[in-house]
């Protein structure tokens, strides 16, 4: 009874402060939209000029703020976008709809002061980078395909996962580590053409977030960052097409209204033609004849605005690799399929000015299937995961300085590590080897951000998350030969093992003056699924695992604190920022492990703890006619497992020492547009052999340390430009030109080393370190067009 008297008392100084405020405030709400398409900009800065007070609006464009009454400049700004400055007279609630003019479409009557917003000072996040897809297309790419994650690579802090591919690693982590949403979707294969292009179809993306530092409570599941990806929702003004013609894929993206002002959709599709081009080129009588690759994508989204407070999205991602090898000599032959599935069906709900809600059901399914056959032999493998989710998000942005964010999310998990099957002329192998898993994860979180006094905001949160491995399952224990000895079995949804834990997470900003603040974050995450590579394997073995009996799940503690700085009315945007992370229950395939489908993947697994610390320089360039940015990045990343390295702290695979890249892009005029890209990084670090001895004639490696060789630098410079015949044309067609060449100067990179031995037994074998480089100077040419 003292408890409830409690919470009474409490929720009724809540809402007596709140009555009180409403009787001496006026709230100010809407929504942000583009001007040229009606989609809504999350994440704009809303400001009123005079208190030097503002908010961000949320992942739907909806924002509210309360301010005292009087007369006002609103002012409006979004990465991309026009400022805008608006005239109020506050002296009642208003409902604004503001509609930002995209840069490249503004009109000389229309009164706007060109002003950056200053979000890299005033906000409270670090670590965190929005790209505008806009500047991302004006970047110089592999064989002209737009890369949003080859992009991110180019920020401080991010490394590439090697040469061309568009994994990543963040501050020391690894690439199971980054949470990928698309339209709140977990992407878990990103990568196309085992990793060279990303998943993600540059037209059918409206805007990308990457968050390295201490995400906001709502964000969870992954140690080292999130990558937000929000597809474009359709225009719902006219209809509009837009494509590309490249050497080695094109796409075609449709958008339009289904009802003007009320409902739209989007369909977008991208296919290369790999397949296509090198067919002419093998006769049918080749051997080879059948053999080929090719993906595609397909995105589409929908909404329906029901009423003025209810709208509903519909969004849906399939995309799928299919690699194919024949050798009819040998009777011999291969096909790889993968790919992703998604599904997110979306309903917003404006409850009153100040309160908004989102409620998601989600879809998603990775696979992976390996098919080889020989003569009357044939062997399939397939692993994937599969997730079925609900969440719901609620703002609430309250008249007395502080905005709320709450809400919960759930999901079931289908786990197939590993499955394989065969058959022999008639017999069928089907060996008792699916070691399917299913779990439950569930969460829910609140954050607080508020301004205390003129210099001082935070964002403080807490998120509380749950992991249930469920059944059927059933655990073996093994003797001391490898061999079954017993088992335990766990019936359908009973709980074999659980966890869970808080996940405190702290930002804050003290501004120093106009133009500079200093900013401090921790955070603390879980991390329940795994994903472990094992470099030793030919074949593309990586395999999501959920944490279990025998599998804790992984978790992290970082620390980050920062200056920035603005220069030349924040035309320039510069920032150092210092970091480090601690890891623990990092998971390792044990030393001498080989891949088998005939044991739970969970024996093969041995733990750690991992550190990682550095310094990350970034300077922004973001007004004029030249823009661009230079990221440096100074880190150490260190692993510690008892059963490897002899239980000796070694340096991660991941550990890169020096990271820099350059961007710059400048219009020459309305008509050319140059770019170009410079990286250079340190070489990640691989594990060879150091000697060579015999054991009855047979020849056999030693290593001495894990790690112990460092690949050589990587650099390259790539250049680009935009030539657009007819800038100023008020034909609906629309069409343009890009010339991009990669790897200028040719630099031979380091694809993978492998040792080659030379001489005998007989005679001493000697060991050299050779390297196998796959890029040369790349050049590519694309059309692009648009047709309104």
């Amino acid at each position: 009874m003292r408890k409830l008297s409690i919470i009474v008392l409490l929720f009724s100084v809540f809402f007596q402060e709140d009555v009180y405020a409403q009787s001496k405030k006026v709230t100010i709400s809407g929504y942000v939209k583009d001007a040229s398409s009606g989609e809504s900009l999350p994440s704009a800065s809303v400001g009123i000029v005079e208190l030097q007070k503002g908010v961000n609006s949320n992942g739907y464009g909806f924002f509210s703020i309360s301010i005292p009454q009087g007369k006002y400049t609103l002012k409006v700004s979004y990465l991309g976008f026009e400022t805008q400055l608006l005239e109020l007279d506050a002296t009642a609630d208003k409902k604004v709809t503001i509609e930002m003019l995209p840069k490249t479409a503004v009109k000389k009557e229309i009164v706007i002061k060109d002003k950056r917003r200053d979000e890299n000072v005033k906000s409270t996040e670090m670590g965190m980078h929005q790209l505008s897809m806009e500047n991302v297309k004006k970047l110089p790419v592999i064989m002209g395909e737009v890369d949003v994650l080859k992009s991110l690579q180019l920020l401080p802090g991010v490394s590439s996962a090697g040469e061309g591919q568009s994994g990543f690693y963040v501050r020391g982590g690894g690439p199971d580590q980054n949470l990928i949403l698309l339209d709140d979707a977990v992407v878990y294969n990103t990568g196309h053409l085992f990793g060279f292009f990303s998943v993600f179809n540059g037209d059918a993306i409206k805007n990308v977030t990457l968050i390295k530092g201490a995400a906001p409570a709502n964000y969870g599941g992954r140690l080292s960052s999130v990558v937000d990806i929000s597809m474009k929702e359709g225009n719902n003004k006219k209809y509009q097409v837009e494509g590309g013609i490249g050497l080695i894929a094109s796409r075609l993206s449709i958008q339009g209204p289904l009802l003007k002002n009320k409902a739209s959709f989007m369909i977008s599709a991208r296919r290369t033609y790999i397949d296509a081009l090198i067919k002419p080129f093998v006769k049918k009588n080749s051997a080879f004849n059948g053999s080929g690759y090719y993906f595609y994508d397909l995105n589409a989204k929908m909404n329906y605005l029901i009423s003025k407070k209810d709208r509903l999205y519909l969004s849906a991602y399939l995309g799928k690799d299919v690699f194919t090898f024949k050798n009819k000599e040998r009777t011999f032959g291969v096909k790889v399929p993968w790919g992703n599935k998604t599904a997110t069906l979306r309903w917003n709900h404006e409850f009153n000015n100040k309160l908004f809600m989102n409620t998601t059901l989600l879809y998603n399914d990775y696979n992976f299937t390996f098919e080889g056959d020989q003569q009357d032999f044939n062997i399939k493998l397939f692993s994937g995961i599969k997730d079925w989710s609900g969440k719901f998000d609620v703002d609430y942005f309250s008249k007395f300085n502080h905005n709320f964010k709450f809400g919960g999310i759930y999901t079931y998990h289908t786990f197939t590590p590993s499955t394989v099957s065969g058959t022999v002329d008639s017999v069928e192998l089907t060996p008792d080897n699916t070691y399917r898993k299913y779990a439950h994860e569930a969460g829910i979180y609140l954050l607080d951000e508020f301004d205390l006094g003129k210099r001082l905001k935070f964002n403080i949160g807490v998120r509380y998350t749950r992991f249930w491995q469920v059944g059927p399952y059933k655990r073996y224990t093994y003797d001391i030969n490898g061999k079954k000895a017993d088992s335990v079995t766990y019936g359908d949804g009973e709980v074999a093992k659980s966890y869970g834990g808080f996940e405190p997470r702290f930002n804050v900003r003290f501004t120093l003056d106009e133009t500079s603040s200093l900013k401090a974050s921790v955070a603390k995450t879980y991390q329940y699924l795994h994903l472990v590579t094992n470099n030793g394997s030919t074949l593309p073995t990586d395999i999501w695992s959920p944490s279990t009996y025998f599998v804790k799940p992984q978790m992290a503690w970082q620390y980050s604190i920062g200056y920035f700085k603005n220069f030349f009315d924040n035309k320039v945007e510069t920032s150092v920022e210092l970091y480090y992370k601690d890891m623990r229950n990092l998971l390792e395939y044990r030393e001498g492990y080989t891949p088998s489908s005939l044991r739970d993947i969970d024996y093969d697994f041995v733990f750690g703890k991992g550190y990682a610390y550095g310094a990350e320089f970034f300077i922004n360039k973001t007004k004029g006619k030249w823009t661009g940015w230079l990221a440096y990045t100074l880190a150490w990343t260190y692993r510690d497992f008892k059963d490897l390295n002899m239980g000796e702290r070694y340096l991660a695979k991941y550990d890169q020492r020096h990271n820099i890249s350059f961007t710059n892009t400048y219009e020459i005029n309305k008509k050319w547009t140059a770019s170009m890209v410079f990286v250079y990084g340190s070489g990640n670090r691989i594990s060879l052999p150091t000697e060579l001895y015999t054991v009855d004639n047979t020849l056999l490696q030693n290593y001495d340390k894990l790690n112990n060789y460092r690949l050589p630098s990587y650099h390259r410079l790539d250049l680009a430009a935009i030539y657009t015949p007819k800038p100023n044309t008020t034909k609906k067609w629309k069409g343009s030109w890009t010339f991009s060449i990669y790897n200028v100067y040719n630099r031979a990179n380091p694809y993978l080393l492998y040792l080659d031995m030379q001489g005998g037994l007989g005679s001493g074998v000697e060991l050299k370190v050779k390297q196998v480089s796959i890029f040369p100077i790349l050049p590519s040419i694309t059309y692009n067009f648009k047709f309104n």
